[in-house]
């Protein structure tokens, strides 16, 4: 894939994107940040202290759901690649599918009751959950992959994508925190009833997720809209650029971009180290550490992790992607390893080491999107073709197996180690040591061993800065023939 004969040339000027137009592209994530947080902080810590699942069941309702979710992302993907749409290819997507996403969000945090067995209770539980997060997976990839897949197609400079992806987290990040801050609010409002507490949030959270989306489609412009007053592209003609191919070749023909696979790798290891902690962090908190509540120190985190995006872009900016990586991960990995070796009574320098992990989940948010940007333009020198709805589709379908794969992992092993669920409306019961040495293995070095991996694929990455701004440069001069050719010439017609 990495095309030898490509010298670095220096990169041409680009029209910046207006802050308003990037304050709009950000608030796009908003609705992810919210539900994607309270479902990696809250979620299994709900079915089984709230709803009061097995550990293995709850964690195989994440499973299933995951494995869907990876399942459809390709297919919105491809779908998105070939929408025409007075909207955009884009935009139509995220307008059809942000009603529902809201919906099916708020009815995850229902606790139904079928009947006064509690064995029937436990499954039909177990089956009301896995339906809600096979539906919310759907329409939350109906509205996230065609939202992503634009940082491409809203600028082609390198420096800018970076700007873009910085302004997107700081907007997740921020969301994460107000749901993370609103899970505080409802838990000191109902500090004796958990299932009026998480209501509460679903709902407020639900309508904070849908608003923001409008935000985005409307103060951005998409540069796949069709205006059906102008004629028809024909396929083939020079300016389709719409991806050929059945489903399976597209994804095949991504398949063989070897810095993708790099990308992917990148990503599933910073991420996964993210949710298993994410998912096991609420246990560690109140089971291991004795606090009331694991939100502060989500809260810590998160906050920290968007306070440190205008940092890491500037140093990106300054040093090269690769750079910025390794800083934040060093730290990250620190922090990972002592929280096993923590003793228990030590909630201060919980905080410390929360802090330092927010430095490095930063990252974890601002490079490998960044990358993918790189890679995608890579391919359309190459085919010709912009698939930017497939590269990010297959991704995240990669991605989203993984974790389902290691957050049932997770919820395996606490069933494993003895986990004590407690009873319906009772507080907490005190855990068994092998529970206890369980959680903090999960949160300590079992994602410190990911981060570790992710840094030796970063090392290795292919796509240097100079090689993405030749890119860029190629992509510019061929449209630019491409338009020139195609324009009559009028002392010819004379």
């Amino acid at each position: 894939m990495h095309d030898e004969s490509i010298q670095p040339q220096p990169q041409g000027h680009h029209k910046p994107l207006s802050f308003k137009t990037k304050l709009a592209y950000g608030a796009g994530d908003s609705g992810a940040g919210i539900t994607a947080t309270l479902l990696a902080f809250s979620f299994l810590i709900f079915l089984t202290n709230v709803a009061n699942l097995r550990p293995a069941l709850a964690g195989t309702v994440l499973l299933i759901g995951k494995i869907w979710d990876a399942v459809n992302d390709p297919i919105i993907g491809y779908l998105s690649d070939r929408t025409r749409s007075r909207w955009g290819r884009r935009h139509s997507w995220m307008l059809m599918a942000s009603i529902p996403f809201g919906v099916f969000f708020f009815l995850y945090w229902i606790v139904p009751s079928f009947s006064e067995d509690p064995g029937i209770n436990q499954w039909g539980r177990f089956i009301y959950y896995t339906v809600i997060s096979i539906i919310f997976n759907a329409v939350s990839s109906a509205v996230t992959l065609p939202y992503t897949a634009l940082t491409p197609e809203l600028s082609k400079d390198y420096d800018e994508r970076t700007s873009l992806t910085g302004y997107r987290f700081m907007f997740s990040i921020g969301g994460s925190i107000l749901a993370l801050a609103l899970g505080q609010f409802f838990a000191m409002q109902f500090p004796d009833d958990s299932i009026a507490q998480y209501l509460s949030l679903g709902a407020t959270c639900a309508v904070l997720a849908v608003l923001p989306i409008y935000w985005c489609v409307w103060g951005t412009t998409d540069p796949t809209a069709f205006n059906p007053r102008q004629k028809t592209i024909l396929p083939g003609s020079e300016e389709d650029i719409t991806p050929s191919g059945s489903i399976w070749e597209q994804f095949k023909d991504v398949l063989q971009s070897r810095p993708f696979w790099y990308v992917i790798g990148i990503y599933l290891c910073s991420w996964l180290s993210f949710q298993l902690t994410a998912a096991i962090i609420p246990y560690y908190a109140v089971s291991y550490m004795g606090m009331d509540s694991y939100f502060p120190v989500a809260l810590v985190v998160q906050g920290t992790a968007m306070l440190a995006l205008s940092l890491w872009s500037w140093v990106s900016y300054r040093y090269g992607r690769k750079r910025t990586y390794f800083a934040g991960m060093i730290g990250w990995i620190v922090a990972q390893i002592l929280l096993f070796f923590l003793p228990s009574d030590r909630v201060d320098l919980l905080y410390i080491l929360c802090f330092m992990a927010g430095l490095g989940v930063s990252t974890a948010y601002l490079i490998p999107w960044s990358i993918l940007t790189d890679v995608t333009d890579l391919d359309e020198l190459n085919t010709g073709e912009q698939r930017q709805g497939t590269f990010y589709a297959l991704m995240v379908f990669l991605q989203k197996t993984g974790l389902a794969l290691g957050i049932w992992v997770a919820g395996i092993i606490l069933e494993l180690s003895g986990f004590v669920e407690p009873s319906p409306g009772e507080p907490i019961p005190p855990q068994p040591e092998s529970a206890l040495f369980a959680i903090r293995v999960v949160v300590g070095p079992l994602p410190a061993a990911f981060l570790l991996i992710g840094l030796l694929l970063m090392y290795y990455y292919p796509v240097t800065r100079e090689l993405q701004e030749t890119v860029v440069l190629r992509l510019r001069e061929r449209r630019e023939a491409q338009q020139t050719a195609k324009t009559p010439n009028p002392e010819i017609e004379g």
